[in-house]
């Protein structure tokens, strides 16, 4: 890619643009003045604005720009009831009210209310009771015991209804499905000084799961299908569960549509059963691909997929890529485990041959591999990988022959995959060699990732990720092959310098990579409109040899997103720190974790 010069980097014009375009956001949009306006003094808060809604105009006051002027002034003498109404739910059982109409003719009228709320009704006592056999469940106990109405508070209904509401609702999540509230009332003294809240919820019995009848896939077998399902007959009945259950059938693949329904009207000894009904999605699928990356350059793809090998929900998925810098065949089969939809076992083939800047690389590699779902989010994997390679770095040519036995863990947490606001990902890879069992170097490496995000005011974001790499060699002069080398630059490391172009250099100045890494960044984001975003970014990293001698390089720069139902299209503005260059463009696409 060419890059500019020019007096003012081009990142300062793109600042400017884009607080210009944010400032326009925030901007009202102009309206024609009404010609009835309603103010209200007096009150403030919750209850000014359900004052306000009590009195919104009706339709037809206004016609044609012009006043109803009898409509407005019955409406005048209504106001002050509406008004005392509105005021109640918020604990004003004295309020008065005067309403005036002021204005007219040439000049807009005005309806004027003034409200002198008095003093308003406390709450004296509290009473929420628990009955039936849930009364001890300790997440009910606890909305209880922070009931959102307190003795000496003002009175709010709409706080009791809430509390109220989230009663009935935990109550229903952890199977009571029958709760339901025997007593509620607020008694408010004749004096209209004090309340007394009175709330009893009787919980019912507990339901449980029945049995589970699944439709409409009848090409794959009950006992893969039922992999997919939360709970077990005789679990407590739960909607969280159902919700999952439905999401692990979505996230599969193979369903266009998933309806999970619970049979309450079939229910039998507080037992229910449950109806999941299925659309199942073509087995086969044949998709070409065609892309852009600033680490790989243009490329294409043809990828194919049958997700129902042999009728037993074996995956084959098989995909032949080209790039400017990356060419490739892969090829995997996975066989799901018969009780747990997260966990498989799979054989894996890859063929490539990559050409950058810093080495050239024919790689063949074979791994077999088992995988096991632990908690949520949560994959656990132990592998075998055996791989031949032929590479040249720097001057030198070389091959490799590795025997790598690892083992991979996973952990994340994401409230949204395509445009994420909070949650974090970790994971690590632990793997090692020896000649013993066929390699030509004995190694052991540790490579680890780290990612959060965490939400801030203001519609802003913080994304902060980290990557760490260490290898112990048993013989400190061999070398490593450039697939278990490290390198730092590119999109998803150091931005601001070219793809893998950071790390120890040779005695002619190629770089060679290193055998250690550490590489962090810091991104601050602020959502635009809907599906907009900007950020800046601050990245620092680099492969080494010795810790004593890592020389860490650093990019920062201002960033441009536009999230689609696929996911995000990003576009970076980088300048490296430790370079002359002004600036380099990096283009991704989808969320990096």
């Amino acid at each position: 890619m060419t890059w500019c010069h020019m007096q003012r980097p081009l990142p300062t014009y793109l600042v400017l643009a884009l607080a210009f375009s944010w400032s326009l956001t925030q901007a009202a949009p102009a309206r024609a003045a009404e010609p009835v306006e309603v103010e209200i003094s007096g009150v403030e808060g919750d209850a000014l604005e359900n004052v306000r809604q009590a009195l919104a105009l009706p339709h037809g006051l206004v016609r044609e720009g012009k006043v109803d002027r009898l409509w407005l002034e019955r409406f005048a003498r209504q106001a002050p009831e509406k008004a005392r109404v509105a005021l109640q739910p918020y604990g004003y059982y004295r309020a008065r009210v005067t309403a005036a109409v002021q204005g007219g003719g040439k000049e807009k009228s005005v309806l004027a209310v003034t409200v002198e709320p008095g003093e308003p009704v406390r709450v004296a006592e509290v009473e929420v009771r628990l009955e039936g056999s849930g009364s001890k469940e300790k997440a009910l106990a606890h909305l209880v015991t922070s009931f959102p109405v307190r003795r000496g508070e003002v009175l709010s209904q709409p706080d009791y209804e809430r509390g109220k509401g989230a009663l009935q609702s935990q109550a229903q999540t952890l199977g009571y499905l029958d709760a339901s509230f025997s007593h509620h009332e607020i008694r408010i003294s004749p004096d209209l000084a004090t309340a007394r809240v009175l709330l009893t919820m009787e919980t019912g019995v507990r339901y449980r799961f029945d049995g589970v009848r699944i439709e409409g896939a009848p090409d794959y077998p009950q006992v893969f299908l039922k992999r997919f399902v939360a709970f077990k007959e005789g679990d407590p009945f739960s909607y969280a569960k159902l919700g999952e259950t439905q999401l692990n059938f979505a996230n599969s693949e193979r369903f266009r549509q998933v309806v999970v329904t619970p049979q309450r009207e079939e229910a039998k000894d507080q037992k229910v059963p449950v109806l999941i009904r299925l659309t199942a999605a073509p087995r086969r699928t044949l998709r070409p691909g065609v892309g852009y990356g600033t680490d790989t350059g243009g490329r294409f793809s043809v990828r194919y997929r049958d997700l129902n090998l042999a009728h037993e929900g074996n995956d084959l998925d098989l995909s032949i890529y080209v790039a400017e810098r990356l060419q490739g065949f892969a090829g995997r089969y996975t066989m799901p485990d018969e009780t747990d939809h997260r966990s498989s076992s799979a054989i894996q083939l890859n063929l490539q041959q990559e050409d950058v800047s810093t080495y050239q690389s024919r790689l063949a590699s074979l791994e077999l591999d088992r995988t096991f779902g632990l908690g949520r989010g949560e994959l656990a994997t132990v592998y075998v990988k055996f791989q031949e390679e032929f590479y040249t770095v720097g001057t030198a040519d070389s091959r490799s022959r590795l025997v790598l036995p690892g083992f991979r863990f996973s952990k994340e947490r994401f409230n949204d995959m395509i445009r994420p606001t909070i949650g974090y990902r970790l994971s690590f890879d632990v793997r090692g060699a020896h000649p013993y069992f066929g390699s030509d170097v004995g190694l052991a490496q540790f490579i680890g990732n780290g990612s959060v995000l965490v939400p801030l005011p203001w519609r802003l974001t913080f994304h902060a990720r980290g990557n760490v790499g260490y290898s112990v060699l048993n013989d400190p002069f061999a070398e490593l092959p450039p697939s278990i080398r490290f390198f730092a630059g590119g999109d998803q490391s150091v931005r601001g310098y070219a793809y893998q172009s950071l790390g120890p250099k040779d005695s002619s100045g190629k770089v060679v990579g290193g055998k250690h890494l550490l590489v962090g960044s810091m991104e601050v984001e602020r959502a635009l409109y809907k599906n907009w975003g900007v950020s800046l970014f601050h990245d620092i990293g680099n492969a080494f040899n010795d810790y004593a001698r890592m020389d860490l390089h650093q990019g920062a720069g201002i960033g441009a997103h536009y999230y689609t139902p696929v996911g995000g299209l990003n576009l970076y503005f980088a300048k490296p720190l430790n370079d002359s260059r002004l600036f380099r463009i990096h283009f991704t696409v989808g969320f990096e974790f």
